[in-house]
């Protein structure tokens, strides 16, 4: 097990810069959806994950631009297409957050099941 011994009487002292965590960054990317006006996000890990995620919002007609200071702004309030691409689902199973937000915004949501389906092509549909 790895650990770190601290000896002495000294105080610690200093500053570190801990990276964004992706199980809280994915579900904050997927609740854009339901936002009226553009998010910004900062801090965010740079992970595949992440990128999966803003190619899914993108293919379904969200902004999402970056700016010099490495924040995210993201605009999903306007989605004009509500199927999430299989070739993305399937590659993250986080990418079912985008459900929720979809179906409680447009009533209506259709997404394949993440991660692939073994048995068989899958496909939810929400109404």
């Amino acid at each position: 097990m790895e650990k770190l011994l601290i000896k002495g009487g000294n105080p610690l002292s200093g500053t570190i810069k801990c990276s964004g965590a992706k199980n809280a960054a994915l579900p904050m990317i997927a609740a854009t959806i339901l936002c009226k006006e553009s998010v910004v996000l900062r801090n965010l890990p740079f992970l595949q994950d992440i990128t999966t995620m803003f190619e899914l919002l993108g293919s379904m007609g969200a902004d999402i631009s970056l700016d010099e200071s490495m924040d995210f702004s993201i605009a999903s309030n306007k989605l004009d297409d509500l199927e999430a691409r299989y070739e993305l689902v399937k590659t993250m199973r986080a990418s079912i957050l985008v459900l929720g937000p979809m179906v409680a915004k447009y009533g209506y949501a259709k997404i394949a099941l993440p991660g692939g389906c073994a048995i068989g092509s899958g496909l939810l549909i929400f109404i």
